[in-house]
């Protein structure tokens, strides 16, 4: 007796409930935090020593701090480290922990201590949020990926919490609302766009790029001439060369990308708030109090951060560049194999084709015994029909040599009239050209061109028969040559029913017969693109002109002895 498919104990693969699946997930993510608890300790220790620092030594708008990284300290390993909603539980009561022990260090009162941590706590929940849903790869190697983290977790996370502290400390202790909100505001988002972005910049690719001895060296250099500049100008030296710190960042954006340039703005950031509080540099006489702050906050948000956008366009081209070398490469791997495969099936071709053409022509002739009119029909047919074989296995066989490089040309001075004047003769006598005009027309002297005479005659053999094929109810072709400056030019022209300009955008592509495929017209669309090959093999251009209706001139252009 078998068990009932309504009976979920007897149905192996039915899936658990909505619940129990979420219970499951909560369950492994919390015993993810707690067994590896080393990046939120790290993290909520790191968040209660930023606290202190920010209070104790970069209060400048009453109670707010202009230089908190606390928030951006917390957001990153927090981004970096998610792992369900379990572990965001435990991950974000931890971090509130850490900001309140932080408060309370700092010697804030009771009230503030609280009001403070659930201000922060809304700021960094909220820029996690915000960097999930509208920047959820976390990549800065993009201007699109960078663009969308700073928007998202520095400028806007930022605002409510902003708003509220403003309120309440208006409300509270009469402080101004507009400073306030502009400290917070400035410092808050600072902290997530520098200390967030440097965090997120941290990545063994990164660190790997950086490691090697030159390249570290470099970095070294780097680092250490923008942190003597920096320390110059916002020190009591107040030295006048803020114009240098922008173009030392442009130098690091170009030569350490992302992680270099995340480095270099931590350190400004420092140096230029730090610097501007403590009374020093180029603000220090125009401003006073908490204005010095700001200015510098503004200095550092719209005056370097910007850089940022440069350091990852230039990381995203470098992995646009490397995906294209890759592709081209494969690319170039399969056009390789491409040609042999054409060459193999061409040598594999032509051998049983030979054969199948000697013993037609013999039945045909009645070597083989006497034979009806019907049989010397068909033997004809026959070796017309291996001949074709046989024409498209030498094509598929040039075809293949040209791409692989194969085809050697020898370049010397040609006579151009002469070339054209033999296939003019040799298209004449097909049994398809018997009712066309076949025109030579030689413009002016000089007429020598620098090529392989084998391999012009076979790229005017494939135009003229493309010409016959296709241009024969125009009634004539026009063989035409002419000299321009140092350029020979060769033109074959037909009266055909000419060709549109996205046919003409395909026509030397092998193997497509733009449609033509289901007509009496024979062919294979190898010709063309074998006469563009050959002639770029001898340093020329081929081209063609033509419009619906009105034929088609194809042509050829060729350095001049």
């Amino acid at each position: 007796m078998t068990a009932s498919p309504a009976d979920p104990s007897a149905d192996p693969v039915r899936k658990e409930p909505v619940a129990a699946r979420t219970a499951r997930a909560g369950r492994s993510s919390a015993a993810a935090f707690f067994n590896e608890p080393l990046a939120p300790v790290i993290a909520a220790v790191g968040v209660v020593i930023l606290v202190v620092l920010a209070i104790e030594f970069s209060r400048s708008a009453g109670l707010v701090a202009a230089l908190w990284g606390a928030g951006g300290l917390a957001v990153v390993v927090w981004l970096r480290n998610a792992r369900g909603p379990m572990y965001d539980l435990c991950f974000g009561s931890l971090i509130a922990v850490g900001v309140l022990v932080g408060e309370f260090l700092a010697g804030n009162p009771t009230s503030l201590a609280i009001m403070f941590t659930a201000a922060n706590m809304i700021e960094i929940v909220g820029a996690v949020l915000l960097a999930r849903r509208f920047a959820p790869s976390l990549n800065l190697s993009s201007v699109e990926g960078t663009g969308r983290f700073l928007l998202s977790a520095a400028v806007l996370a930022p605002i409510p919490a902003g708003l509220f502290t403003s309120a309440f400390l208006s409300v509270l202790n009469g402080a101004d609302f507009a400073y306030s909100f502009g400290t917070w505001w400035l410092g808050h988002a600072m902290g997530i766009a520098v200390i967030g972005a440097f965090g997120l910049a941290v990545t063994r690719r990164n660190l790997a790029m950086i490691a090697r001895p030159m390249k570290l060296l470099e970095t070294v250099l780097l680092l250490a001439l923008l942190t003597a500049v920096s320390t110059a100008i916002f020190s009591r030296l107040s030295l006048p060369l803020g114009f240098v710190v922008l173009p030392i960042l442009l130098v690091i954006a170009v030569r350490l990308r992302v992680l270099g340039l995340t480095a270099a703005l931590l350190i400004v950031t420092i140096l230029a708030v730090g610097g501007s509080m403590a009374g020093f540099g180029p603000y220090a006489v125009r401003f006073q109090g908490a204005d010095r702050a700001l200015m510098a906050q503004m200095l550092v948000l719209l005056g370097y951060l910007p850089v940022l956008l440069v350091a990852s366009l230039l990381e995203e081209r470098d992995r646009l560049a490397d995906r294209a070398r890759a592709g081209q490469a494969r690319a170039e791997r399969a056009s390789e194999a491409k040609s042999r495969l054409l060459a193999n099936v061409a040598h594999e071709v032509k051998s049983p084709v030979g054969g199948i053409i000697g013993i037609g022509e013999l039945w045909q002739t009645g070597q083989l015994g006497p034979i009806t009119p019907i049989q010397a029909e068909m033997a004809e047919m026959l070796v017309k029909t291996a001949r074709q074989v046989e024409a498209l296995s030498h094509d598929l066989l040039d075809v293949a040599r040209a791409e692989s490089g194969a085809v050697k040309v020898e370049l010397r001075p040609t006579d151009v009239r002469g070339v054209m004047e033999d296939v003019r003769r040799a298209v004449a006598l097909r049994p398809e050209s018997r009712d066309l005009k076949l025109e030579l027309v030689c413009l002016g002297d000089g007429l020598v061109a620098l090529a392989d005479s084998q391999r012009l005659a076979q790229v005017v053999a494939n135009l003229a028969s493309n010409a016959v094929k296709y241009g024969a109810s125009g009634g004539s072709i026009v063989f035409r040559a002419s000299r321009v400056d140092h350029v020979v030019r060769i033109e074959i022209i037909d009266k055909g029913p000419g060709l549109s300009a996205d046919k003409q955008a395909q026509l030397f592509e092998p193997f497509n017969r733009l449609g033509l495929e289901r007509t009496t017209v024979e062919g294979h669309g190898i010709g063309l693109a074998l006469a563009k090959r050959l002639t770029e093999l001898q340093g020329g251009t081929i081209g063609v002109i033509s419009q619906t209706g009105e034929g088609a001139t194809f042509w050829i252009e060729l350095p001049a002895a």
